[in-house]
């Protein structure tokens, strides 16, 4: 089965305080989006990259994307105004059965493994989100009121988010609403289970 990676990189820097947005910022000498998208090809020897930025960095996008190993497997798309339109913008790009793996261009830590994972188990179920346990105290405000909850009851979500194309494809053919903060709300949304 054919495998896509959508790279969303279409951050400014406007919270990070910095002139240059932080997947642009160097670590060890290379942009961090430069670590991000290599672990992905490195990952599958087949696996493409849609690497979705906001206009103005389509350009520094083309400059990096020219320092790495097999660049011609990477393609770049401009972004939209929400991270749902980024997506969906870069899916317009898939046309054959894949799995999807939609990842934050910044979270450069990812691991072979992690992408693995994602992979096998999307191909078992369709769908693969990684999540992780919360360490901190967790409380829901309501109102003026607030109450503790169980943290072993709470699980953080991360990406890759990972779909089948068709799953996907599909789930990105709805309307946007503010609540679709991640690609599983908006699989979820469609009526299929995460």
């Amino acid at each position: 089965m054919m495998k896509f990676a959508v790279i969303v990189a279409g951050g400014s820097g406007q919270r990070m305080g910095t002139d240059i947005p932080k997947q642009f910022l160097l670590l060890h000498g290379k942009p961090i989006l430069h670590y991000t998208i290599t672990t992905f090809l490195d990952s599958f020897p087949d696996l493409q990259v849609i690497l979705v930025l906001s206009k103005q960095h389509v350009l520094m996008g083309g400059n990096l994307i020219k320092s790495i190993a097999d660049a011609d497997r990477i393609k770049i798309v401009e972004g939209g105004e929400t991270r749902f339109n980024s997506v969906k913008n870069g899916l317009l790009h898939i046309q054959h059965p894949s799995i999807v793996f939609v990842h934050d261009g910044v979270r450069c830590l990812i691991s072979k493994a992690l992408i693995h994972t994602c992979y096998q188990s999307a191909l078992l179920y369709g769908s693969a989100i990684p999540a992780v346990s919360a360490t901190d105290s967790i409380r829901i405000i309501d109102g003026e009121k607030n109450s503790m909850i169980e943290r072993d009851k709470v699980k953080i979500v991360q990406t890759p988010q990972t779909f089948t194309s068709d799953i996907l494809t599909n789930a990105f053919k709805q309307e946007y609403r503010p609540s679709f903060t991640d690609e599983a709300t908006v699989v979820e949304a469609s009526g299929n289970k995460v």
